[in-house]
């Protein structure tokens, strides 16, 4: 499995913990984004979130985006990435208007400073 679907899949999972360690060690590993090979899966939500990971993660870092990442549109149901956002109608409205927008335009709902470090 790719790094990316790793960090996808930790995502699904709201693995967070996990999602920050995959993503420190990609930054840390000085890997250029741009160079991240597409998901292999079907699964459209990992392939999605894989997209949006490496875009926001390009941007973050200055980066252009992986070129697969255009061909990988919105899913067709929200998914929020943060389990209380389900219960907690402020922090989903949050997560509706202020998710990153390579998220949010794939209806991937995050904090606003989602996968962003000190």
């Amino acid at each position: 499995m790719e790094l990316i679907e790793q960090l996808a899949e930790a995502a699904v999972k709201q693995d967070h913990l996990r999602l920050r360690s995959l993503t420190q060690d990609l930054i840390y590993s000085k890997i250029s984004i741009n160079h991240l090979p597409p998901p292999q899966t079907k699964d459209l939500r990992l392939r999605a979130l894989s997209a949006s990971i490496a875009e926001l993660l390009a941007l973050q870092q200055g980066e252009q985006p992986p070129a697969w990442t255009k061909d990988i549109g919105a899913l067709s149901e929200p998914f929020y990435l943060l389990k209380s956002a389900a219960n907690m109608l402020r922090l989903r409205e949050l997560c509706e208007t202020q998710s990153p927008e390579p998220m949010r335009k794939r209806k991937l709902y995050a904090p606003p400073h989602f996968l962003q470090f000190a």
